[in-house]
């Protein structure tokens, strides 16, 4: 492995120099924060691609004979790298999605109407090379593992090229933007699959399965679609989304027929020298110019009944989900429903830790664990039965999530929500809150709108409705 320090520039300004290269990958703390939000990476040009589709794993196209997880986790093997000390805790390794209708992989589930088979549901670059920020004391890394070359040698000399070539693209000005780098706010005609009467009947309908005692909550979220213009750029929508929603487990992936930009506060699970964490949120406030009215608001829900439950039963499903993998008597919660608070919401956010048991690695935690209890509900697989009931659509990268694997074992895996997808001309933002008995069907509605309007806002307008999304078809 070899390593250059190299002058420190913002990590949009060194994704968009690197872009070019093919398959960006930018892991984004747009929130600065000195422990959720302290590292950005940014990476292209992998040296192989991992697809999973119905039909199994796939390296560059080539069918592997093995299940998903297993596969991934033969090939992180294969390049097995100690990390260099001192330095952002990334050094080379998987970087992309996994879309939440990867759990049909994991799981029987109830089967969504327009699930393609041929859609893969992960989708990871092997990025020997990686641009590594630490954002608190402003410095930069490059760092390259010399994969996928066999010999130490050969492993030296592609490193030490891969180096000097990304400094060289670093140091360069930034490219001219193209004629369409952003869009008018009229651009954007955004469709819902719910008008608003369907959506309550929904939640309505998830009350009645809690009080039949099939579960005690499920995640429900509409989606909403818009016609993306001619030349539309989307990673100059993601700029501007890192602004209006700035997050600490924000992305933008470019997968050539998809680009995923993301401005999630939420992470799934991490796993950092054997330590597991998830950071579970449930429970959502919106937020007020006004600060004594942003108080009332913060401490509004910090009070909540509804929403304490909600959150204490996901982090019951959580400790369950990870207590499959990790060491007896390791599971902790040292933070139960804690306020943490966002540029348009404020949230209860808990933390859950556990200690990985012997002979068991970050594949093993996503197998235990993946889909999100906080997206999904619990029981988790009848939840996800009943999601699929209402929503009636496949996901896609909604709920699930985006991160990287390192090729030492760590791993950083958000919830993607706030995130919005491009793919065939269309972009698609959903949003969703988790139903409980004491749900208000009017207000887990409007809920929805809370949590997707800075989203709209960098596509230029809020949500081209009335405020509570009556105008949207």
């Amino acid at each position: 492995m070899r390593t250059r320090e190299i002058p420190f520039q913002p990590p949009e300004i060194a994704a968009e120099k690197l872009r070019d290269l093919g398959r960006l990958a930018f892991l984004d703390s747009a929130m600065v924060h000195p422990a959720l939000g302290r590292y950005s990476y940014v990476a292209a040009d992998p040296f192989a691609v991992f697809t999973v589709d119905a039909a199994g794993p796939r390296l560059d196209g080539e069918p592997l004979k093995a299940t998903p997880l297993a596969a991934l986790k033969s090939l992180l093997g294969r390049f097995a790298a100690q990390v260099m000390p001192g330095l952002p805790p990334f050094q080379g390794g998987a970087m992309g999605m996994i879309a939440y209708d990867f759990g049909h992989h994991l799981e029987t589930l109830a089967k969504p109407a327009d699930l393609d088979p041929e859609k893969p549901t992960i989708r990871l670059g092997l990025y020997d090379t990686v641009l590594a920020f630490d954002l608190s004391e402003r410095r930069a890394f490059l760092v390259s593992t010399g994969h996928p070359e066999p010999g130490e040698r050969a492993r030296a000399d592609r490193a030490e090229a891969r180096l000097a070539a990304f400094s060289d693209k670093l140091a360069a000005p930034l490219p001219e933007p193209g004629a369409a780098a952003a869009a008018s706010p009229g651009s954007f005609r955004w469709r819902s699959n719910f008008f608003a009467p369907r959506y309550r009947q929904g939640i309505e309908r998830v009350r009645e399965y809690i009080l039949d005692g099939d579960i005690f909550q499920a995640n429900i979220a509409q989606t909403f679609t818009a016609a993306t213009p001619a030349g539309f750029d989307p990673f100059r929508l993601y700029l501007k989304l890192r602004r209006t929603n700035a997050a600490p487990f924000g992305g933008f992936f470019d997968f050539g027929d998809l680009q995923v930009a993301s401005s999630s506060p939420e992470r799934f699970v991490s796993v950092s020298k054997g330590v597991v964490e998830a950071r579970p949120i449930k429970g959502t406030a919106k937020r007020s110019a006004d600060r004594t009215e942003d108080e009332r608001l913060a401490a509004e829900l910090l009070a909540s009944e509804k929403d304490r439950a909600e959150n204490v039963m996901i982090v019951d499903l959580l400790r369950n989900d990870i207590a499959r993998v990790c060491e007896a008597d390791s599971v902790e919660v040292p933070v139960l429903c804690g306020l943490e608070s966002y540029a348009a919401v404020h949230h209860l956010v808990s933390v859950v830790t556990g200690r990985l048991a012997e002979g068991r690695d970050a594949t093993d935690l996503i197998a235990a664990a993946f889909p999100g209890g906080s997206i999904t509900g619990a029981p988790k697989i009848r939840a996800m039965d009943i999601i699929t009931e209402i929503e009636n659509t496949a996901r896609g990268p909604y709920c699930g999530s985006l991160g990287y694997i390192g090729f030492d074992g760590t791993m950083d895996l958000n919830i993607a929500i706030r995130t919005v997808s491009f793919e065939k001309g269309e972009a698609k933002l959903s949003a969703g809150g988790g139903i409980t008995v004491l749900s208000d069907p009017a207000a887990e509605y409007e809920e929805t709108f809370t949590k997707a309007t800075r989203v709209f806002a960098a596509f230029g307008s809020d949500d081209d409705g009335d405020g509570g999304g009556e105008g949207l078809q």
